[in-house]
């Protein structure tokens, strides 16, 4: 068992590291107080091909796996970016890679791939229905070889910064199926020219993510944009939540690192009582405790990541990967925000805002109870807890 990284990986670690250096704190700063899409940062990682890291090479992207993928968001957050402004592009195409027809896959990767199309929104999230996707309440009704699509999503991130959207919504109502996860098929939106009623709202969040809540009213969309079979939505939907939790848990190993880096960095310069902080072992050891939790966690990321990439199941490791990081990151947070005292509610120290993203990833994309209640039930075999 051989847990080095590749030479090519360590390549990828080392350039998107150095790509990052041309963003430093203030860049993320002011975009944070201005509440702005990191609009020069997306363009810079698209132009050196890591937002295309996972398309296919006959399809003009890199052909790497979910393991290098993983590694570019990770050396985002750990440099103290957030990469919530483009990862969703990296998961979201997986969708249309592996469930869309050839025509789909010729029409829109290759644009993707060279940056000239964005896909990096995608419409689940309902007020009513929440974690229960099966309640969505967006229909789309075939009419004269379209679909037209009515309903509200909430939650939809990045939706004014996407060419394309995807949208899950109901083809068979609720009460007409056996089988609740069957009736919902996911549709390839082009926002550029959407021809219907479609509203897109910012909400003002905790953290500078540019969400929005969507309105569809008789939005038309051609029949060739529904991807895969009609009322098989919900699948197609599963699939690609395995690579999402892997990037996320990704992006809070780089979360994690970043926050103890910062941690010992203070520690060891800031002199209390004539000895460094660092010294006592009530700051010492929350922050060893801290670097042990990430490194944990790290390696369930990594055996996820490599079951992903060997085509072999993952659910269980995708999702205990985001839990764990997503709960060490946190950890590591709240150490690193103790450690600096009163400093670290100052913004130009930027733990605060660090502080407030990585909150975030207890709760979104998926509930951390929500892990729990998957492992309980299809891992250890427990009975259904909601």
């Amino acid at each position: 068992m051989d847990f080095r990284l590749t030479e090519h990986q360590l390549m990828v670690r080392k350039a998107v590291a150095d790509l990052c250096r041309q963003f430093p704190d203030e860049y993320w700063r002011e975009l944070d107080r201005r509440r702005a899409y990191p609009e020069e940062f997306v363009r810079a990682l698209t132009n050196a091909g890591w937002l295309s890291i996972l398309i296919p090479e006959e399809y003009g992207g890199g052909g790497l796996g979910i393991t290098e993928a993983s590694i570019v968001v990770e050396e985002v957050h750990r440099s103290g970016g957030n990469a919530a402004a483009c990862h969703a592009q990296m998961y979201i195409m997986n969708v249309i890679l592996k469930h869309g027809s050839e025509e789909q896959k010729r029409r829109f990767l290759p644009p993707i791939a060279r940056g000239e199309l964005r896909l990096q929104a995608f419409g689940v999230t309902e007020p009513e229905a929440g974690s229960d996707t099966t309640r969505i309440q967006t229909r789309a009704v075939r009419r004269n070889g379209k679909y037209y699509i009515t309903g509200q999503k909430i939650f939809t991130s990045r939706a004014l910064h996407s060419d394309l959207m995807l949208v899950l919504a109901r083809t068979t109502p609720y009460e007409e199926v056996e089988n609740k996860t069957e009736g919902m098929s996911v549709f390839i939106v082009d926002l550029r020219n959407a021809r219907g009623g479609l509203v897109i709202r910012p909400i003002e969040v905790m953290v500078n993510h540019q969400t929005n809540a969507v309105y569809f009213d008789e939005l038309e969309v051609p029949a060739e944009n529904l991807i895969g079979e009609e009322g098989k939505g919900f699948r197609y939907l599963l699939d690609g939540l395995n690579a999402e939790r892997i990037l996320i848990a990704a992006e809070c190993i780089g979360d994690g690192r970043w926050f103890i880096d910062r941690a010992v960095r203070y520690a060891n310069r800031r002199v209390v009582f004539g000895r460094p902080i660092g010294q006592n072992q009530g700051v010492q050891f929350p922050i060893a405790r801290a670097h042990a939790l990430v490194e944990a966690a790290d390696l369930m990321r990594w055996k996820a990541a490599w079951l992903y990439d060997q085509g072999q199941r993952c659910g269980a490791e995708a999702n205990m990967a985001k839990l764990l990081a997503s709960e060490a990151s946190w950890y590591a947070a709240n150490v690193c925000l103790d450690v600096h005292g009163g400093m670290g509610f100052v913004v130009e120290m930027d733990v605060e805002r660090k502080f407030r993203e990585t909150r975030l990833y207890q709760v979104a994309p998926v509930n951390n109870n929500l892990v729990l209640a998957y492992i309980g039930q299809h891992v250890l075999g427990l009975p259904r807890s909601y």
